[in-house]
């Protein structure tokens, strides 16, 4: 095999058993101030928003970002490169900051792994067990007549007996 193509499955290997391994270091968080910028996706940043700066994984990616300390997660999107300070891993929006506890400490140490969001595409037929049955009928009249309709004829009736009366 040529000494090239080795490298380059070996590089390709590499970089996808880094991807699905799970991170630990320091994370900080974007300033308010720098709300309304533009990422490297082209999305405009949000404080409220759960986004995050990554610099290998891809945007639209779902990490769960854990504060070790007191155990609080955090689901965020990758939407931006970063961060470029040496030992730190993620840089979080300010509403992902304040959802795991850090906003105090400004840097903090943390876990990030990859979070794979699991679509279900049906519900088991026995969730539906537990629901009422519902009857449509009405209170009063007949079960086939509803009782507006009841009703509404009864007001023709009568308004076509006062026309009648006035007509003569």
């Amino acid at each position: 095999m040529n000494i090239k193509k080795y490298t380059l499955l070996i590089a390709i290997v590499a970089s996808l058993t880094a991807l699905a391994q799970v991170q630990s270091g320091k994370a900080s968080y974007y300033a308010k101030k720098l709300s309304g910028r533009m990422t490297a996706s082209g999305e405009r940043l949000h404080h409220d928003s759960l986004t995050c700066a990554h610099r290998t994984y891809p945007f639209g990616t779902l990490l769960k970002v854990t504060n070790p300390a007191n155990g609080k997660q955090v689901i965020v999107r990758v939407t931006d490169r970063g961060p470029y300070v040496r030992g730190r891993i993620i840089d979080l929006s300010v509403r992902a900051a304040q959802e795991i506890g850090i906003i105090a400490q400004g840097i903090a140490p943390v876990i990030v792994e990859r979070y794979y969001d699991t679509v279900v595409p049906f519900k088991p037929e026995d969730a539906f067990d537990d629901l009422p049955e519902l009857e449509m009928g009405t209170n009063e009249g007949s079960d086939t007549t509803p009782i507006w309709i009841i009703l509404r004829d009864q007001y023709r009736k009568e308004a076509q007996k006062a026309n009648s009366h006035k007509a003569k």
